[in-house]
């Protein structure tokens, strides 16, 4: 969060007083749940989307855009790297990076607040985030997350 909040103030001190500039932060479907074994990752998505929605506002009207991208799972080597492969989202289908790469570029080149990337079920995880309440997605999440979850025991 710190690093993206430095990265963010030094960007925007060159861009503002040009009259002209895009920022995209890379945020997550995660921000938008509590999340069970995955509590610091989830927060700091959820920091990263207000922070970029804060900063957007601020923004408005100086020539700088600010857009979020939230992808779901996505195949790149984080889940490796988590060690989750063994959990349901480490072991099932994920998004291709470069689809959630070309949402994320066509969102900040239209000046978009935000885009939620890339699959259907992805979009389909945030809408139902708008209208469940806090503990049905952290036990959801749970489920998904669980060291384990994504054995076929």
């Amino acid at each position: 969060m710190r690093s993206t909040v430095h990265l963010a103030k030094h960007v925007v001190q060159s861009m503002e007083p040009r009259g002209e500039g895009r920022i995209l932060f890379t945020s997550s479907i995660a921000s938008t749940m509590p999340g069970a074994f995955q509590a610091v990752y989830n927060a700091s998505k959820s920091f990263v989307q207000s922070f970029a929605l804060a900063l957007r506002n601020e923004l408005k009207d100086s020539g700088v855009t600010v857009t979020a991208l939230m992808p779901g799972p996505t195949d790149t080597e984080f889940f490796e790297r988590a060690q989750m492969l063994d959990t349901k989202v480490g072991s099932g289908d994920k998004d291709d990076p470069a689809d959630v790469a070309r949402d994320g570029f066509e969102a900040l080149m239209n000046g978009d607040e935000r885009v939620v990337s890339a699959s259907l079920r992805t979009k389909a995880q945030a809408a139902a985030s708008r209208v469940l309440p806090d503990g049905a997605k952290a036990q959801m999440h749970r489920g998904m997350a669980k060291p384990g979850s994504g054995r076929d025991d």
